[in-house]
């Protein structure tokens, strides 16, 4: 992915002028927490923000549209260097969607087999409450089976 060069920086009533948005702005208009907005720069995600006189972030509305891609991706389960790549493949017109599509299908795999090992977790749970009489007794095998699962 290639990063653009930080800019200069700018007078804060200039940015307005531009219609750029501080960081506050940009976590409403993207739904991405400002925090996370600054770990996706730190982690070179995306870019570096342009800065104000005051050091300030700013975000125009490319920014804020990849911010939402971002958002997209991260709520359908996509890793980090998931995105990245996804972002990458977005910007570059000159794609092959069957990249796209294997990248997508890679992860469906992935959500699967997490989704196994879920449903055996909520299987054993389930056995373990069943088997637990829930009364003032202090014998409970749930807790014994914590207990043991090193001696297996």
């Amino acid at each position: 992915m290639k990063r653009r060069q930080p800019e200069p920086k700018l007078a804060t009533a200039e940015a307005r002028e531009q219609g750029l948005y501080n960081i506050g702005e940009a976590a409403d208009a993207s739904g991405v927490s400002a925090k996370m907005i600054r770990h996706y720069e730190q982690s070179g995600l995306i870019d570096p923000a342009k800065r104000t006189l005051s050091n300030y972030r700013v975000y125009n509305d490319r920014d804020i549209h990849q911010l939402r891609f971002i958002k997209q991706a991260r709520d359908l389960g996509f890793s980090i260097k998931q995105i990245g790549q996804l972002l990458a493949l977005w910007q570059d017109q000159g794609r092959r969607s069957a990249e796209v599509k294997q990248l997508a299908q890679t992860h469906i795999t992935d959500i699967e087999a997490r989704i196994q090992q879920l449903e055996a977790m909520k299987a054993t749970l389930s056995d373990l409450i069943h088997r637990c009489k829930g009364n003032d007794r202090p014998d409970c095998p749930i807790l014994a089976s914590l207990a043991n699962t090193g001696n297996r």
